[in-house]
């Protein structure tokens, strides 16, 4: 549904309320039972926010008996390695470090520790808002190496890129990213060659779309005949979502749509893609679940060699070693759910996280606890 569609709405003024309207929710779920019968069908959704509103509003519990909503890799906190959570380990350790994080960070388990027990033990480590404020940080403390912990997806990675600029334009010395930012398209297109998901169709990440546009998801027709809806967060995009990718399975008319076009125009946003491209450049990289895959990272060109605190600091990593018995990887895959793995809600609580996906607020593990989707 667009703006458009919405009485009394316009591109400046949104009634939010026709977004979460019981009469037209009640007739997408109609719709979504009536076209879906006694067929098997999974959806992925990509978006760790989709999961949330999934959970939040009880959707998996009012679907048809054969369609399932899975969780995708869709939350940047729980797709980071270990190893770059024990790289960014090694870089608090330095003796004139500060590293500056989202506040998800904090309590992700490393090997052998979290970023949060190292604060505790005196480690300088501060929760910030934005990128910007490490820098304001940077600037206020010359004599210190300000490291900022640079994850996410296409989402956030135009303002780490203007961060870097502005780095440059302050002449800041003191000041680095260490980049472990990751890029939608390429996880989709493992995903959808992995025979032990068969996902059928896609509810498309809303956030990253704004700055991809809607083109970048072609392939998954073009290359595996799987339909795509990019959509928002309340219910009634959420259901419309759903309805439209249930439609294209049954008739066999695999499209890419865009059911957020009040968030979303069709080709994103050219000014924000142009700013990382001048920053960063293509890599290949680790995803938690999902192994090394080839082009689907970031790192800091060459011209900005300053500000790549994987090139300015030789610093000894400890040997990676993966929780035992957590089955995040697999809950990214989609190949499970939460409550598949034999650790959730027993030893592995939002209290006492074993895995990512329990501790990020966008985790699928922490939204079905949340949420009692057991």
């Amino acid at each position: 549904m667009s703006a458009a569609a919405v009485p009394g709405a316009s591109t400046r003024s949104i009634d939010f309320s026709a977004f979460r309207g019981p009469t037209l929710a009640r007739e997408l779920i109609e719709r979504i039972h009536t076209l879906a019968g006694d067929r098997r069908i999974n959806l992925m959704e990509v978006c760790g926010t989709h999961t949330v509103s999934i959970g939040r509003y009880g959707f998996r519990s009012i679907m048809p008996a054969g369609l399932r909503l899975l969780s995708g890799p869709g939350c940047p906190v729980c797709v980071t390695a270990n190893s770059d959570i024990d790289h960014a380990i090694a870089l608090a350790r330095l003796e004139n470090a500060t590293i500056t994080t989202f506040g998800d960070m904090m309590r992700v388990p490393g090997s052998s520790t979290t970023l949060a027990r190292m604060k505790a033990e005196g480690r300088d480590i501060r929760i910030v808002y934005s990128p910007l404020d490490a820098l304001d940080i940077a600037e206020g403390l010359p004599d210190r190496e300000v490291i900022f912990m640079g994850v996410g997806f296409e989402t956030t990675t135009p303002a780490i890129a203007a961060c870097i600029l502005e780095a440059a334009e302050r002449d800041l010395k003191n000041f680095s990213v260490y980049c472990a930012h990751k890029t939608t398209g390429p996880a989709l297109r493992a995903i959808a060659n992995d025979p032990e998901t068969a996902i059928d169709g896609f509810i498309l990440p809303g956030h990253v779309s704004t700055i991809t546009g809607v083109p970048p998801y072609r392939f998954l027709v073009d290359e595996f005949h799987t339909p795509g809806v990019v959509t928002g967060f309340e219910p009634v995009d959420i259901l419309e979502g759903v309805a439209e990718l249930v439609r294209m399975i049954v008739t066999d008319e695999p499209g890419i749509e865009n059911a957020y076009r009040r968030g979303v125009s069709r080709d994103g946003n050219a000014v924000a893609r142009a700013l990382v491209d001048q920053v960063f450049e293509p890599c290949d990289t680790t995803w938690r679940g999902l192994g090394e895959i080839p082009g689907s990272g970031l790192r800091v060109r060459d011209e900005f060699a300053h500000f790549n605190a994987v090139r300015r600091f030789d610093v000894e990593v400890e040997p990676t070693v993966e929780p035992r018995g957590c089955r995040c990887g697999d809950v990214l895959r989609g190949r499970i759910t939460p409550n598949d793995c034999p650790l959730f809600g027993k030893t592995c609580t939002p209290e006492h996280a074993v895995g990512p996906c329990m501790v990020s607020s966008e985790g699928s593990c922490a939204a079905y606890h949340r949420f009692h989707e057991r």
